[in-house]
């Protein structure tokens, strides 16, 4: 089936749905053989997504915790692409952007490095993409790292954020809805997503259609803050229609 990537997105997807898979399995659902799957396996084990076992492997992540980085990462990752490049397409030469943490977070950091602007990155993961790109003018809001995730929080990145006026916040997160708003599995990330947005004069979210399927517990903000939604093709049409009647500008990509 397709390249490595694609295997590797499926075989994700695959241990969100069962604890564990077998190379028999895999191999017959994605059309390649057991040699192929051990060496996806693998890789994938190395990036720290999941476990090998006998004859097959299971999911790193236990039951009710947020998805690992790496896990994510791999999980719709061409999709996000679209969705980031598609957002930082709507940002104008010499603005000022507050960039999120997250797996889009990390794509939109890559589709910004060739932009002129001032960027503040809420990831240590997206400081590292953008530290080298020339015309983008980098500003480091502190804080404390949170682990696996190398999400930027804590009290001093909100009171940095607060001191600072943005033209764009690019929003990432965990699960949105018209009814529950948007939300964020980790409170400190929840806070330091609602300190960026109060400085920022307008804002982006970058949400693939997985997140419409999902409502975490720390709650960021109402969809009404925000400005601007760009999601792919597979969101629901009822979540779109309905943002939409809410004044919500939706880029389906």
């Amino acid at each position: 089936m397709g390249t490595a990537e694609d295997r590797h997105g499926e075989i994700v997807r695959a241990l969100k749905a069962v604890e564990l898979v077998t190379v028999a399995d895999l191999a017959q659902s994605l059309g390649t053989s057991e040699v192929t799957i051990r060496r996806d396996l693998g890789e994938l084990e190395q990036a720290g997504v999941l476990r090998r076992v006998r004859g097959g492997a299971v999911s790193t992540m236990l039951r009710g915790e947020e998805m690992p980085f790496a896990m994510r990462e791999l999980d719709r990752a061409e999709a996000k692409g679209r969705i980031a490049a598609t957002a930082v397409r709507l940002i104008t030469d010499g603005e000022s952007v507050v960039l999120d943490s997250g797996t889009t977070g990390l794509a939109a950091a890559h589709a910004l490095g060739s932009r002129m602007l001032t960027v503040v990155p809420l990831a240590v993961n997206t400081i590292a993409v953008l530290a080298t790109a020339p015309r983008v003018s980098l500003l480091l809001p502190g804080g404390t790292v949170r682990p696996g995730e190398t999400s930027l929080v804590g009290p001093m990145v909100e009171e940095n954020l607060s001191r600072l006026r943005f033209d764009t916040m690019l929003l990432t997160c965990c699960g949105l809805s018209p009814r529950r708003g948007v939300t964020a599995y980790d409170l400190q990330d929840a806070a330091v997503k609602r300190a960026a947005m109060a400085v920022s004069t307008r804002t982006i979210a970058m949400i693939d259609s997985s997140k419409f399927a999902h409502t975490a517990m720390a709650v960021v903000c109402e969809t009404s803050a925000i400005d601007v939604v760009v999601t792919d093709t597979d969101a629901p049409p009822d979540t779109v229609a309905a943002l939409r009647a809410d004044g919500i500008e939706v880029h389906c990509v």
